[in-house]
């Protein structure tokens, strides 16, 4: 691994550029007509539709996908991402290589360790601590892995015991696991086993279960690049790294709307949102300059946002 440093900031020059691409992630506000969504999102250009995964009001994410399949033909579909926590292994990769199956090989499975404890309290789950559904994700990214390779699998770990689970192989030669949380544990592990990391740039979950502190500084983006690649070694530059946009804004005026933003959010600061990806403000050709720049500069290739129509005119920069 060569990476160098200009000014404190580290490039990973072994890292080829990859091609840009966008995902679409449901809102509750088109949750109503996902279908209508996701046909929006093919024509808009959006690269994956995705879909999240709490528990309760909405629609569930795996027949959603399922439905959406059948009615589009080249956007690919995702979770974003599945708390794993509340699923069995086996039942998951199953329905993961039919909806692969069903959509002719457009599936993406994004997996996660669970935060909510009142989804948690719902379901009579027990709400176990961060590490231990940490490592539990970790056991299920292994067993899933081999299911949709078409292994026959047997598997005695602290968390799942399988004996000869089988399932059809996934239509894809590798159905790409995404694997999304924070935490040293977590990303080596993804380094090492998954196809996509999903950065959000959030913090410790804050006491209602829901939302997060943030962290978007540019020392800590890098300290998780660090951890994803200890674990990932030699195969760093195969890995795609993704990073959720939580707020995109046009707008001739950057540097009063990321003023105005920090007020608002009232944990972060302009240099920070200025620079990391999470947050894109400014004009059409200012934010695909800093889309381009956290390609460069972090490898960073895959954006996930949750404006439609608001987000058309970028995409269509980029074409």
């Amino acid at each position: 691994m060569l990476a160098f440093a200009i000014n404190g900031s580290r490039f990973y020059f072994d890292r080829m550029p990859r091609p840009i691409r966008f995902g679409y992630q449901l809102t509750r506000q088109q949750e109503n007509d996902p279908i209508a969504a996701a046909k929006r999102a093919e024509q808009i250009g959006f690269n994956t539709f995705l879909v999240s995964d709490h528990f309760g009001s909405g629609r569930a994410p795996m027949p959603t996908l399922a439905a959406v399949a059948a009615a589009t033909s080249s956007i690919r579909l995702g979770t974003f991402v599945l708390n794993t926590d509340m699923r069995n292994p086996v039942q998951l990769a199953w329905e993961a290589a039919t909806i692969d199956h069903l959509s002719g090989g457009r599936f993406e499975l994004g997996l996660g360790a669970g935060h909510t404890p009142q989804e948690y309290g719902a379901t009579g789950i027990e709400f176990r601590v961060p590490a231990d559904r940490k490592a539990d994700l970790a056991e299920q990214v292994e067993i899933i892995r081999r299911l949709l390779a078409g292994d026959s699998v047997t598997h005695n770990g602290t968390h799942h015991r399988l004996s000869e689970a089988e399932i059809d192989r996934s239509l894809q030669e590798r159905l790409p696991i995404l694997v999304g949380g924070n935490g040293n544990a977590l990303l080596s592990h993804a380094g090492a086993h998954a196809d996509i990391v999903g950065l959000q740039g959030l913090g410790r979950t804050l006491e209602d279960g829901h939302r997060h502190d943030v962290k978007w500084s540019a020392e800590w983006l890098d300290t998780q690049l660090e951890q994803i690649r200890s674990g990932a070694a030699e195969r760093f530059a195969e890995i795609e790294l993704n990073a959720l946009v939580q707020h995109v804004e046009v707008t001739d005026d950057a540097a009063g709307a990321i003023e105005a933003f920090c007020e608002r959010v009232g944990t972060v600061v302009a240099a920070d949102v200025a620079t990391t990806p999470y947050v894109l403000i400014g004009t059409v050709e200012e934010i695909v300059e800093k889309i381009t720049t956290c390609r460069d500069r972090w490898g960073i290739s895959y954006f996930a946002a949750r404006e439609l129509d608001d987000f058309a005119p970028i995409i269509e920069a980029f074409r």
